[in-house]
């Protein structure tokens, strides 16, 4: 995708997320994405009349019906946990060529609170996987017995430790480094400490990947809302502006990905670090989807914060974590956080809060670039978004 002027041409505005240690949420569905939406529509200043583009990862017909609104740009892309990011891109190229004002994207599940009450699939923001149509992982993948989604991830760790030496020690190094930063955001599922031993000793869910190195199931939920970089100026919030985008995907099913130690984030990533300007030095934090820990382990590789194979040395000594050279995932991420199915509405929340300076205990000093990377599917859909606080580079 060029740039075709969309280059700090939006902001997201206004954001909204919300999560609790319990791991569950009072309310769900169509209620608690309204009142996402509401929230975030507060946090920039503007209102549900304000609203002429609407992203969802279901409907977007269904939600706009419910609102009350009648969208000139509607999407319900749905790429998984990279939906969000995908929103973002798709959002800020219709800014940018005039056909939306506001838009806004919203993502709520609830898959504990709805099993507690005796529910089904958590709400409008979760739907039956592999249902209806053509299914070729059912013909050719379950039929193997690989445990999903877990599974998956593992094949990918497996061959990134036989190809790279990669050891069980430097991904469970991630999820230390990640409850870390839960350790100061008061709405993170988990909030003790734990050690690299403790990863270890997690029971296996999927030769190599334990416990511990898995995403959480928890309800969650979040909002963000967009509008032309000219229109922030005269909104309450600092704008973080859109500076880059770019998505790719190389396949659905794990059988079919070209190769299992490189996402397509190789071809994501310096799409949108091409189309901001920047490299991965200038990046103050970097909110990179971890469903599991190889998942975070290969963004680092695939977006050039370190070369191809070298992700497991690169993250033992602690630079991930608060101090660290290298912030990711300051909220506590998918690991700690919550992960409520799709979580890639949450990096996007993070990354603009980080940049207004909004994080209390775990807030950075001072950071100018985020970079917000969604990985859909199983690995499948790889979907980057910079931010910055100014719509233009000095």
């Amino acid at each position: 995708m060029g740039d075709v002027g969309i280059r700090g041409a939006s902001a997201i505005v206004g954001v909204a997320d919300d999560a609790s240690p319990t791991g569950q949420l009072e309310i769900g569905g169509r209620e608690l994405e309204a009142a996402m939406i509401e929230q975030a529509l507060t946090d920039a200043g503007l209102t549900i009349a304000d609203v002429d583009g609407v992203c969802h990862t279901g409907s977007s017909m269904g939600l706009a019906e419910y609102l009350g609104v009648h969208p000139r740009f509607t999407e319900s892309t749905n790429t998984g946990g990279s939906s969000f990011e995908v929103h973002v891109e798709h959002a800020a190229a219709a800014i940018a060529a005039g056909i939306a004002d506001v838009v806004v994207s919203v993502y709520a599940s609830t898959p504990r609170g709805d099993r507690a009450r005796g529910g089904g699939m958590g709400g409008p923001g979760r739907r039956p996987m592999m249902m209806g149509g053509p299914n070729p992982q059912a013909e050719w993948e379950m039929p193997s017995g690989i445990r999903m989604p877990m599974g998956a991830y593992a094949m990918a760790a497996t061959r990134h430790m036989a190809e790279y030496g990669t050891t069980p020690e430097q991904l469970a190094q991630i999820a230390v480094s990640t409850r870390q930063w839960a350790t100061m955001n008061p709405k993170a599922r988990y909030q003790d400490p734990i050690t690299i031993d403790d990863v270890l000793a997690s029971p296996m869910q999927s030769s190599p990947l334990h416990l511990l190195d898995c995403c959480l199931v928890t309800d969650g939920a979040g909002a963000f809302v967009m509008t032309s970089a000219e229109r922030a100026k005269s909104l309450p919030k600092p704008p973080a502006y859109v500076l880059g985008v770019g998505t790719c995907h190389d396949h659905a099913m794990i059988s079919q990905m070209p190769d299992l130690a490189t996402t397509a984030g190789t071809i994501s990533g310096p799409a949108a670090f091409g189309m901001a300007g920047i490299k991965p030095s200038d990046v103050d934090l970097l909110m990179g989807y971890d469903s599991f820990t190889i998942t975070a382990l290969l963004h680092l590789e695939d977006l050039g914060f370190c070369k191809k194979g070298e992700g497991g040395p690169f993250t033992e000594d602690g630079k991930l974590g608060p101090g660290g050279s290298l912030p990711m995932n300051t909220n506590g991420g998918g690991l700690s956080y919550t992960h409520p199915g799709m979580y890639g509405m949450f990096l996007l929340v993070e990354a603009v809060k980080q940049l207004r300076g909004e994080c209390g205990e775990r807030q950075l000093t001072d950071p100018n670039i985020a970079v917000a990377h969604g990985s859909g599917g199983v690995l499948s859909c790889m979907s980057t978004v910079v931010l910055g606080t100014e719509a233009t580079l000095s």
